[in-house]
């Protein structure tokens, strides 16, 4: 790398099997004191616990510079700093312990920049890359084998994850989290990230290919992502959410979700193929409310979950509480709901409209209980609907007939015509 010093120069020795920390740990000093890039040669590098200058650029050959975690601590940390770049590194956390200080392989916490480019990390004993307070981007890198999530940020600021592939993760895939919700403004596009497990266990905190939480203006697009335990995108708490053209194959729960005390969601041009839920959009008990759902695909829905469901159960579509618009979605094979509106009195404000609906349960189930708000279902096609086109709801139970062909039981708030069944 022109410019750079070679680690070699100065005593690094690629392929020893003895422990090198304390060769490195001068290294990075030099080159962060004289802030020259620090190249190193391929070959395997055993190192622990060392502690990152404000200043470095450590670089390598993608696939062949391996640095590898020789246990007793951590592998990289750093804190207060101001630069720092790691590009074309294998960092091979060997599957072993990590120490109670460090929350994850590499440990940054308020780096103002941080690059990662081309890395590998993989075999992380807790958190693949475990960031706070941290800027920068992550890019075109691996991240595999984490006993926690591969990625975990908290508190960000200007942070990009791209073009990355996340994989084979005991509790979750890439997550964005925040002590207090608050801007965070997180973009997350074009990864992939496939078979993230929930090992600890939960109904919901575990298991997620990517979470929001209390992260406000995060964007979630034009990813990948498949055979998750619970959610492919889950966001708790997140207003101001984007979730557009992504691919959600085989989720374990739901596969896209706004929950919680969010205010503002547009989830749109999203494919979910096999999910307990497809996409909800609810929790106006909790505050969450103001949703577009639009132009997505849901299809080949579960009744079965991870856990036992609470009424109504598993199987639904598309879900929403208050303050929605729900638009041309196309949802097949959906067992309970096709779209449900409302739950209980936890309704307000909700256009569907213009939406087609293939083998469901029922194909749109609207709440009326009293005390629900204003709601208008108008103008959808259902076909093969075994329960009943559109059908009052009183929170599990049906209350009505089938109102797209006799409206005449409808409540003044709820609007119901133009639906055609078949």
């Amino acid at each position: 790398m022109r410019g750079s010093i070679n680690a070699t120069e100065l005593g690094a020795r690629p392929g020893a099997l003895d422990d090198q920390s304390k060769t490195f740990q001068r290294m990075l000093d030099k080159a962060g004191t004289e802030n020259i890039p620090l190249f190193l040669p391929p070959g395997t590098y055993v190192v622990s616990n060392l502690t990152l200058p404000r200043s470095i650029r450590l670089a390598g050959v993608p696939g062949a510079t391996r640095i590898v975690y020789g246990g007793d601590g951590y592998l990289l940390a750093a804190e207060n700093a101001e630069h720092i770049a790691l590009d074309g590194l294998v960092l091979d956390g060997a599957n072993r312990w990590i120490g109670e200080q460090s929350n994850g392989l590499v440990d940054l916490r308020g780096v103002r920049q941080f690059t990662v480019d081309q890395c590998t990390v993989l075999g992380s004993g807790k958190h693949g890359l475990a960031l706070e307070r941290v800027s920068g981007r992550i890019e075109r890198s691996e991240i595999t084998g984490a006993a926690d999530a591969g990625v975990y940020s908290i508190e960000a600021g200007r942070l990009a994850i791209t073009g990355n592939s996340v994989t084979d993760c005991a509790n979750g895939g890439i997550l964005v989290h925040r002590w207090q919700i608050g801007e965070d403004n997180t973009v997350i596009s074009g990864n992939r990230i496939e078979r993230i497990a929930a090992r600890n266990g939960g109904t919901g905190q575990n298991g997620n290919g990517i979470n929001a939480f209390r992260a406000n203006g995060v964007m979630i697009s034009g990813n990948s992502v498949a055979d998750c335990a619970f959610s492919a995108i889950r966001a708790n708490s997140a207003s101001n959410l984007q979730v557009n053209a992504n691919t959600c194959l085989r989720s374990g729960e739901t596969a896209i979700y706004a929950e919680f005390a969010f205010d503002g969601a547009v989830i749109n041009s999203n494919i979910v193929d096999g999910g307990a839920n497809g996409i909800s959009i609810v929790n106006f008990n909790n505050g969450g409310r103001m949703g577009v759902c639009n132009g997505n695909i849901v299809r080949n829905l579960s009744a079965k979950g991870p856990y036992p469901a609470d009424a109504p159960g598993f199987g639904t579509g598309i879900a929403v509480e208050a303050d929605c618009v729900v638009t041309g979605n196309v949802v097949e094979n959906a067992p309970l709901f096709g779209i449900s509106i409302g739950w209980g009195p936890y309704m307000r404000n909700v256009v569907a409209t213009g939406n087609l609906i293939r083998k469901a349960g029922t194909g749109i189930a609207v709440s009326v209980v009293e005390g629900t708000g204003l709601a208008t279902v108008t103008d959808n096609i259902i076909d093969t609907a075994t329960k009943g086109g559109v059908v009052g709801y009183r929170w599990a139970e049906a209350a009505t007939g089938d109102l797209a062909l006799d409206a005449s039981e409808a409540p003044a708030n709820l609007t119901v015509s133009g639906n055609q069944v078949s």
